[in-house]
């Protein structure tokens, strides 16, 4: 079989970087599903009618999304091609490259939530310099700092698998931060109880599963209590 020759010049190499694209966009189904949801946002954000930074900001978690899907791709080609039975080191590697992905689209919706952000916050508050700071985003921060920290631990601890087991409890940490924040936003006794009931209910329900044990689930929830906590008294 005659190799296909190399493109040349400009144009050659365009055609080789869309045709890629259209490959991708073809045969991968997560591809296509990032691609409708760029059309959405996009024809969101002309709706809306957003300012220029705002359409920038959603502009560059498209990019970001899309980028690292490709790369993704183009990375569980080549190990396919190198490694066609299974090894552990081609998991790993396809499961690094489906990290970064996640890891874009978290990124791309932060980013999101900026751009549109005016549009849940009174608008006094919207246009505040303290509006980072509101009672809401610094949820969202602690919920953030939560995940990396449990993230970390268990890396470090090394036990249990990912999302299942392990310490600590990352359902725990995130389900008491969550309710920490609540009390927070002064919301009255009834939903605070009810909040803190509900963050209980699931740090008991990974002990009745079996996937954590006593100790770490209560680890989970000191750790999400105690970050939210620094991050409202700190920065509120």
């Amino acid at each position: 079989m005659t190799p296909p020759e190399r493109p040349r010049g400009f144009v050659g190499s365009l055609n080789c970087a869309i045709e890629g694209v259209l490959w991708a966009a073809k045969t991968q189904r997560h591809m296509l599903v990032h691609l409708l949801a760029a059309v959405a946002v996009l024809l969101l954000a002309l709706t809306l009618r957003l300012t220029l930074l705002e359409f920038a900001l959603l502009a560059l978690a498209i990019i970001l999304v899309l980028f690292a899907e490709l790369v993704n791709t183009a990375l569980e080609v080549v190990v396919d091609l190198v490694s066609p039975d299974y090894h552990p080191l081609a998991r790993r590697a396809k499961d690094v490259a489906a990290g970064a992905v996640l890891v874009a689209s978290i990124g791309a919706v932060i980013m999101g939530y900026l751009a549109l952000s005016r549009f849940f916050s009174p608008p006094e508050l919207a246009q505040s310099p303290a509006f980072l700071r509101s009672t809401g985003n610094l949820a969202l921060v602690a919920v953030v700092l939560v995940v990396l920290l449990v993230v970390l631990l268990k890396a470090r601890v090394g036990r249990g698998a990912p999302l299942h087991g392990g310490m600590p409890s990352g359902h725990a940490a995130v389900a008491c931060s969550i309710a920490t924040s609540v009390a927070f936003a002064a919301p009255g006794l009834p939903v605070l109880l009810l909040a803190w009931v509900l963050a209980l209910l699931v740090a008991q329900s990974r002990i009745l599963l079996g996937v954590h044990s006593y100790a770490e689930v209560l680890a989970g929830g000191l750790l999400g209590a105690a970050v939210t906590l620094f991050v409202h008294l700190l920065f509120r």
